[in-house]
């Protein structure tokens, strides 16, 4: 559903060795998200598959793509990140992974909640987890209405670590663009820009019942970085500038031997405390065990269906 009055948004796609999805991802922007005076910019971070080739292709077909390129290498998604939104002609920026799918008309909703709250990010309130086809939802994420940063430090099950949201520019400048890691595990981009954002006053809002598509099971930049050095150390890096704002027993926590090397990974166990302010809350997993059966009863239907055919010929 189109949106006549909206500002508009620059849509930013971080792009390394995705032919296979990033036609899916661009077009789902083009699927009744983009509007007028909205752009769309891909940049691809010296890709060694065809992603230069199909980018190119789109960007023949549809004006609004702007793709740029680095010549070499910088192995992180938040290179691609702060590339785009240097080069983004707009205030408001949505970043979405090559990998993932916005649900068609989503972006006006999110952009009225953003300016009725007065938030600098605004994100769906939910992820759906698919791994065939977005119709194929097996789990989701629901977020809290609001997440904090005492939130953000409660878990995981919030925008951060997924880092598909809307936002304005000021709270990028504010938070001092996205890091870009030099520790061997790059995992963590999104997760420590949004600590970033909110560790310097920006607030996060989230819409409920509303939601995109994100896939998984298959060689993702963060699947690839994962296991490439130590979570709780690579997060420690981003939480650093705001120890002030830390309960003095978690700030020993986090540099002792109990949780050095495992306080990330802990977090639901062990949540990290924010002077005045209440414990945080995480967000909450749901498994959708009716499209699995559902899948299933297809699955068992179609080999019923073959195994008749063999059977008549």
């Amino acid at each position: 559903m189109m949106h006549p009055a909206r500002e508009p948004i620059s849509f930013i796609i971080p792009a390394y060795n995705c032919a296979k999805v990033i036609g899916e991802a661009v077009q789902s922007i083009f699927d009744h998200n983009l509007q007028q005076g909205d752009e769309i910019i891909v940049v691809d971070d010296s890709s060694t598959d065809n992603t230069s080739q199909i980018l190119d292709a789109l960007r023949r077909t549809h004006e609004s793509l702007r793709v740029l390129r680095h010549r070499e290498n910088r192995g992180t998604a938040a290179a691609g990140r702060n590339t785009a939104i240097e080069a983004a002609r707009n205030n408001l920026v949505f970043c979405l992974d090559s990998d993932n799918v916005l649900a068609r008309g989503s972006l006006g909703g999110l952009y009225d909640y953003l300016r009725a709250t007065g938030a600098d990010a605004a994100a769906f309130g939910e992820i759906h987890y698919f791994q065939t086809g977005p119709e194929e939802v097996t789990h989701k994420w629901v977020y809290k209405p609001e997440v904090t940063l005492a939130d953000a430090l409660s878990g995981i099950i919030w925008p951060g670590p997924s880092g598909n949201y809307l936002f304005t520019r000021e709270s990028w400048v504010r938070a001092g663009r996205y890091p870009e890691p030099y520790l061997e595990n790059r995992s963590l981009d999104s997760w420590a820009f949004a600590i970033r954002q909110l560790g310097t006053g920006s607030r996060l809002v989230t819409l409920p019942g509303t939601w995109y598509f994100h896939r998984y099971g298959h060689e993702s930049h963060y699947v690839q970085n994962w296991r490439r050095g130590n979570q709780s150390l690579a997060a420690l890096m981003a939480l650093t500038p705001f120890l002030d704002r830390i309960e003095t027993e978690d700030v020993e926590y986090l540099f002792g031997k109990e949780g050095r090397y495992t306080w990330f990974e802990q977090l639901r166990d062990h949540p990290i405390k924010v002077k005045g302010a209440p414990l945080g809350r995480d967000g909450a997993i749901q498994t959708l065990r009716l499209r699995a059966a559902r899948r299933l009863r297809r699955s068992i239907a179609s080999m019923l269906e073959k195994a008749s055919k063999r059977l008549r010929g």
